[in-house]
Formats: structure tokens, sequence, C-alpha cells
């Protein structure tokens, strides 16, 4: 074997592992996922092995589906909007101070060494009818009787944005991270003021952070299944809510296949329109 075909074939020996490892985590089961949804579920609970476009049909066809997976698009949507607003002053703050940068950085990350279900379950003892707020409410005169706060499509944002936060935050803080501060210096030394050099340099610099932020809090959002389980009402179920309910409960998981296909392919048209107009680069930038 030659030399030059040896160092050829070495990137590829050297990313074995990592390429075998995604194949078989990632490829595989999307390959079984994909079979199943053309398989179909008979009145006697077996799954009849075929070629069967009757989930597809039902999935692209039922309204409902529709409806919730339009819902679904809209919660993320406000929930990424909202994550944006609050975490962009959250991450120019931290980006910004000097000397205890390490420490909000720490504070920052705390939320990720607690489980995300006790996260998203303290929310009751929170706003619940005999939670804090309630109590706070009551002993201070302000109401006489507990209010209802939980189980509407409210806290479900609530919950998903105070689980998605710190993601918004650390890309934009990454983002802001890496502007070059004397820029500012010289907008400022050409008569802008503070305000027009953060409109004029600093954000649209940070964009990138911002939009990859915002696009990994979108897909996150629209993804999730437990916020809306233990937060929503009945009304408030979102698409993953439907792929658990048809594979765990109902043991249908032809459909439930389809059902996850659909939301993948959804999500993933909107990471191409991403990359179409930002590109993934700038993706990896504001993760990184």
């Amino acid at each position: 074997m030659s030399v030059e075909r040896r160092e050829a074939r070495q990137p590829w020996i050297l990313l074995s592992p990592a390429l075998g490892a995604v194949t078989l985590l990632l490829f595989v089961p999307l390959l079984f996922i994909i079979v199943y949804s053309f398989w179909l579920r008979t009145a006697s609970g077996a799954d009849q092995v075929g070629f069967y476009l009757d989930n597809w049909h039902e999935a692209l066809t039922d309204r409902f589906y529709r409806d919730i997976l339009l819902s679904t698009l809209k919660i993320a949507a406000i929930t990424t909007v909202v994550c944006a607003i609050a975490g962009y002053p959250a991450a120019y703050f931290i980006a910004r101070s000097r000397g205890n940068k390490a420490i909000l950085l720490l504070l920052l990350m705390l939320p990720f060494w607690i489980s995300y279900i006790i996260r998203t379950m303290s929310w009751i003892n929170i706003l619940g009818v005999s939670g804090a707020f309630n109590t706070i409410l009551i002993a201070l005169g302000i109401i006489d009787q507990p209010i209802q706060m939980l189980y509407n499509q409210t806290t479900v944002i609530l919950g998903l944005v105070h689980f998605l936060l710190p993601f918004m935050i650390l890309n934009v803080f990454v983002s802001l991270e890496g502007i070059d501060v004397t820029l500012e210096d010289a907008a400022h030394s050409l008569g802008a003021t503070r305000w027009q050099s953060f409109l004029e340099v600093t954000l649209p610099l940070s964009l990138p952070g911002l939009a990859a932020g915002g696009l990994l809090c979108f897909v996150l959002a629209a993804g999730t299944y437990i916020t809306p389980l233990v937060l929503g009402g009945p009304r408030d179920a979102m698409f993953a809510n439907l792929v658990f309910e048809a594979i765990i409960t109902q043991l249908n998981w032809p459909l439930g296949s389809a059902l996850s296909l659909m939301l993948l392919v959804v999500l993933g048209a909107i990471v191409l329109i991403y990359n179409r107009y930002l590109g993934m680069a700038q993706l990896m930038k504001g993760l990184g």
C-alpha cells in the first residue's frame, strides 16, 4: 500500500469509532423507526408487518394532529422569544462583568446539576393551590381563596423558559465574549452614545450567538413532553406527548413512529432553513 493511500485512510481509521457509535446509536434506531412507521396495528394488538400508508395518512390528514403540531410550534416560538428577551441582558451583564465572571457562570450552570423533572415539578410547589405564591398572597390579604395558576399554556411556557434560558444565555455569552471591546471604544470616540454603539456594533456582532441559542431553544422546546405533561392541562399537550401516548400508553408503535418522524421532518426543515440563511458554522460558533 502506497504512502499516499495510507495517509488518505488514516483520518477515516481515526474517525471509525465515532462514526460507528453514531451509526449504531442514531442511524440504526432511526431506520427501525422508519420501518415501523409503515407497519400496521391490528385490532388484536399485534403489529402487521408490511408496507402500509395508513399511519402516514392518519398523521397527515387528521386535523387533530395538525392542530397539535401548530400549537407546539407556537409554544416553542413564544418560548424562544421570551428566552431571547430575558437571556440577552443576562448574557451581556456576565460578558461585561469584571472579577466575578467565573462565579456568575457557575451560578448559571447550577440548574444543569438538578434533574430536569425536579426543576419542572418545583413549579407545582410554587404556583399550586397550596404553593408558596398563593400562601404569600393569602397571608398579605390580597386574595381570600387560592388562585388556580397551574395546568395551562402559560405555565407550560414558564416551565420551558425555566429549562431553556441557560442555553440561550450561554450561546449569547460566547458570542459577546468574542467581540473586541475596542470596537465599542472606537464607536464612542466617533461620537456614538453607549446605546448607539450597542445597536450599531455589539448587537449585530452578537446575532450569530442569539440565532444559535434561538434555534437550540426552539428545537428543544418543540420536542419536549415532560413540561406539558407536568404543568399543562389536557388541552395543552404538545406533539411529543402524542408520540408518548401512542407508543407508551396505546402501544401503537407504528403510529407513534410516523408521528415522531413527522415532527423530525418539520424540525429538520427548520434547521435547513437556518442553515440556508445563517449557516451551521455560525451555530457551531455559538455553541463553542
